[in-house]
C-alpha cells in the first residue's frame, strides 16, 4: 500500500542516533556528520518504490558525498515479517544498487519513530547545523508512471544546502511503501 510521508517542520533538529551497519561489523552515529550536511534515507531492500530509484540514488549519492554531504540509509522494516529486508541481505542490496554509504539497521524501529518516518523511501536532508532543510520526494517518477528517474527534486535541495541558500519553498512529500512495523510496535496514531 502506497503512503505519503508525514510532514516534519523545516528546521527540526536532527535526532541523535547510533545504529549498526546491516549485515556487517560496526556502527554509524549521527555525530559523525557534525558540521556537514546529512542526507538520511529510510529505504529497504524489497520496496518497489525504492528499487525504482535505487540505481540513480546510488549515482547521485556518490556525487554528493564527494561534495561533502554525509549520506546514510536506514532500514527500519521488520525482517521477521519481511525476510527480504533481513540484515544479511542489506550488503547484497547495497552492492546491487551501487550504494556507497552506510546502510544501517533500525531493528527496534525507534529511529524511524524519532524521525516520524512512515514510508520507503522517506528522505530527510539536514544542513550543517543539524536543522532539517528538506523532507520530500526524490523526484516525480514512480513505478508504472513512465516518468524518468532523475532525482531532480532532491538534487535541487542538495545544491541549495551546499550553496547556503534557503530551503525550497514548495516540496512534494515522499511516497512509497509503508514501513513494515513489528506487530504491536506501530507508532501512536498509526492507521
Amino acid at each position: 500500500m502506497a503512503m505519503t510521508a508525514k510532514e516534519l517542520p523545516i528546521g527540526s533538529k536532527l535526532p541523535e542516533f547510533c545504529l549498526p551497519v546491516g549485515g556487517q561489523a560496526g556502527q554509524w552515529c549521527s555525530v559523525q556528520a557534525q558540521g556537514k550536511p546529512l542526507l538520511v534515507l529510510f529505504i529497504c531492500n524489497h520496496c518497489p518504490y525504492v528499487i525504482h530509484i535505487s540505481k540513480r540514488l546510488g549515482e547521485l549519492t556518490r556525487q554528493w558525498q564527494q561534495q561533502g554531504v554525509q549520506v546514510v540509509g536506514i532500514n527500519s522494516n521488520d525482517a521477521r515479517t519481511y525476510p527480504e529486508d533481513a540484515p544479511e541481505k542489506m550488503p547484497v542490496e547495497a552492492r546491487r544498487a551501487g550504494y556507497h554509504f552506510p546502510y544501517l539497521l533500525d531493528a527496534e524501529q525507534e529511529i524511524a519513530k524519532a524521525f516520524n518516518a512512515v514510508c520507503t523511501p522517506d528522505i530527510f536532508l539536514f544542513d550543517a547545523a543539524g536543522g532539517l532543510f528538506y523532507h520530500g520526494q526524490f523526484d516525480a517518477s514512480r513505478p508504472r508512471n513512465d516518468l524518468p528517474v532523475t532525482g531532480e527534486d532532491l538534487s535541487a535541495a542538495v545544491a541549495a544546502v551546499l550553496a547556503g541558500a534557503r530551503p525550497p519553498a514548495e516540496v512534494l512529500p515522499s511516497m512509497g511503501c509503508s514501513i513494515k512495523w513489528r506487530p504491536g510496535n506501530e507508532p501512536e496514531g498509526w492507521v
